[in-house]
């Protein structure tokens, strides 16, 4: 029998909603930018990997653990 861990799916769906808030707030500022371009690569990186790792957290905690 395998437990869920509710935490570690809750923390990786506020990951994924903080990296969304960060790429939406980063296109407000890219105009600003010098290079726009090199800008929202990185954040698109950033914003990629955080939700990669939120997805993976989410799956971890819904398989869970053997008791």
């Amino acid at each position: 029998m395998r437990r869920k861990n509710p935490r570690i799916v809750i923390v990786g769906s506020v990951l994924i909603v903080l990296a969304g808030a960060f790429f939406l707030f980063f296109l407000s500022v890219a105009p600003k930018s010098n290079n726009p371009a090199e800008l929202m690569r990185t954040v698109g990186t950033v914003s990629g990997v955080v939700t990669g790792i939120a997805i993976a957290m989410i799956a971890a905690g819904l398989i869970g653990r053997k008791i």
